[in-house]
């Protein structure tokens, strides 16, 4: 069994704040033992800390920043193989639910190139660290409010905030990790941490016919270039990135 994650103060002044999240998102409101993670709420909102790499910066969302605040500004459909799988195009901007949202990176892109993105992500860890990221980006990104938007966090497809008209259902599932050197250091500081954190998605397969069953234009899964098609359905048609492809399943 995991430990479970806490969610804790990094100073007195956030005790009642950190404590109202850790209720919120039903985490512990004190110190776990053998916990391999913890989250902190300080002055930058809430860091996710591996207790057993004390070296390793926290892990925070910081949308917009960084390179992949500039990889945003920067984009294009013609050179974004993810705009091109979800349809973007002249006069096309699609609604897409990222059921997988995980560190919203890949949402945050779609959302500069104009799509309308609702966010469902079911790990109560992530979840927290994405509303936090959310939020703080809102008061830098003047159009996010308009176009990113977090909905559901206990089911990938059912949300008091998620729309019914959903054109694109957008798949990103964890893919188990390869062993070797060699891959582990490929993977950037953040994602080893999430990696640990989230582990692979056991269900993966079973998100593809509900998401076929939301989606009114198209169902979108990333996967890496060596792996399978999910639940062993193959797609209408692909799009190859450098890293990734985009596997699309037409309605």
């Amino acid at each position: 069994m995991t430990p479970t994650v806490a969610l804790l103060a990094a100073t007195p002044a956030f005790a009642d704040a950190a404590k109202r999240l850790a209720e919120q998102y039903q985490l512990a409101d004190s110190p776990q033992p053998d916990a391999e993670f913890v989250l902190y709420l300080d002055d930058d909102g809430l860091a996710l800390h591996w207790l057993s790499m004390p070296k390793m910066t926290p892990l925070r969302i910081n949308l917009g920043e960084g390179k992949s605040g500039f990889r945003a500004r920067q984009a294009s459909i013609k050179d974004e193989a993810i705009a091109r799988a979800v349809g973007l195009g002249k006069g096309q901007r699609p609604r897409v639910l990222d059921a997988t949202a995980g560190l919203g990176r890949d949402a945050f892109l779609l959302a500069s190139m104009g799509c309308q993105v609702a966010l469902s992500e079911r790990h109560a860890v992530v979840a927290a660290l994405l509303q936090d990221g959310l939020a703080r980006a809102a008061r830098r990104v003047d159009w996010l409010p308009e176009r990113l938007y977090f909905a559901a966090s206990d089911s990938l497809f059912s949300g008091a905030g998620l729309r019914s008209d959903i054109d694109v259902v957008y798949l990103d599932p964890m893919y188990p990790k390869a062993a070797g050197n060699k891959q582990r250091a490929a993977v950037k500081k953040d994602m080893q941490m999430f990696q640990q954190l989230v582990g692979a998605d056991s269900d993966a397969d079973a998100l593809l016919e509900p998401a076929l069953a939301m989606a009114q234009q198209r169902v979108v899964v990333k996967r890496p270039q060596h792996a399978d098609w999910l639940a062993g359905l193959k797609p209408n048609s692909q799009i190859i990135s450098k890293k990734h492809r985009f596997d699309v399943y037409q309605r």
